[in-house]
Formats: structure tokens, C-alpha cells, sequence
């Protein structure tokens, strides 16, 4: 159970029950981490799939992730109070560009978490081992917190039937 709240389930079964209804990160490779409430690491590879022109990334594909991200970082703060978010706006800038096989890990950090809005920010960095992180993409997301019980996913969490 979660120390904030005894009747919430721990932390990490709520990113379990977020990974399995995700779809989109599953189909893109990408991989969340959860390190604390409001700070985590989302990592995927560029595929073919991801590449707009030979050899270098679409930058929808970092835009996704870096929603992604951001989000993520606002949801597992929200989730100690059995919230979930949405995206209300966020921006991005592109630094480098990103080619195939290229591993990236998003780094999101929420930096304000009021009552109905949560702000985090998110760097994507390109890595590579033996090599210094390369940062590809900076952002700034704004999400809107609301109760998860508006969503199947409070069902999914606490097991029971919709």
C-alpha cells in the first residue's frame, strides 16, 4: 500500500496497471521507470518505423515521447491521490537530431504540483555507452489532474468490476 495513502495501491502496481493499458509506449519501444513520485525515465530505441527520412527520426516520434514523458512524470505524482492527468499544452525544443538505432532516455521531473494543474519539464538526451549524453529535445508540459474514478483505470487498480 502507498505510504501517502493506506487504501491506494503501492506505486509500483499503479505503473504496472499504466504499462499494460499503454499501448502506445508498448508499440514504440518505450519503457517507463518510475524513480519517485513525479520524477521519471522513459527509454526506447529508434526503429525504422520512426524515421521520416533515411536514417534520421521524425520529430513526432520525439514529440510523443516527450509528451510522453512529461506526462508520465505529472501522473506518478498524481497517482498518489488516485488522480490521472491529461495534457493541456506543452512545447518542446529540438536540440540535435536523432538517427536510427539511436537509445534515448527522457528524463521528466515535475516542478510544480498544485491541486488541478501539474507543470514538469523533460529533457530527452541521446546515450551512448563510454560516450557523454547528448541532450536531443528540452520541454514544458501543463497537465490538468482529475480523479481516476472517471476512468476504467480506478477499476482496473482497485479490482473491481466496471
Amino acid at each position: 500500500m502507498s505510504d501517502q495513502n493506506p487504501s491506494l495501491p503501492d506505486l509500483a502496481t499503479m505503473v504496472a496497471a499504466y504499462n499494460q493499458m499503454n499501448h502506445y509506449g508498448r508499440t514504440n519501444g518505450m519503457e517507463l521507470t518510475v524513480n519517485t513520485p513525479g520524477q521519471i525515465e522513459y527509454r526506447m530505441r529508434i526503429r525504422d518505423e520512426h524515421l521520416s527520412s533515411p536514417n534520421t527520426c521524425h520529430g513526432g516520434v520525439l514529440a510523443g515521447l516527450m509528451d510522453a514523458a512529461l506526462g508520465a512524470a505529472a501522473l506518478s505524482l498524481a497517482f498518489t491521490k488516485m488522480e490521472l492527468v491529461s495534457t493541456v499544452e506543452f512545447k518542446m525544443n529540438y536540440l540535435h537530431s536523432v538517427h536510427l538505432h539511436d537509445e534515448l532516455v527522457a528524463r521528466g521531473t515535475v516542478d510544480h504540483g498544485g491541486n488541478s494543474l501539474v507543470v514538469s519539464s523533460c529533457v530527452v538526451y541521446r546515450v551512448k555507452a563510454g560516450h557523454d549524453d547528448v541532450a536531443v529535445a528540452r520541454g514544458l508540459g501543463t497537465f490538468n489532474r482529475y480523479p481516476a474514478s472517471k476512468r476504467d483505470f480506478a477499476q482496473l487498480l482497485m479490482g473491481k468490476d466496471g
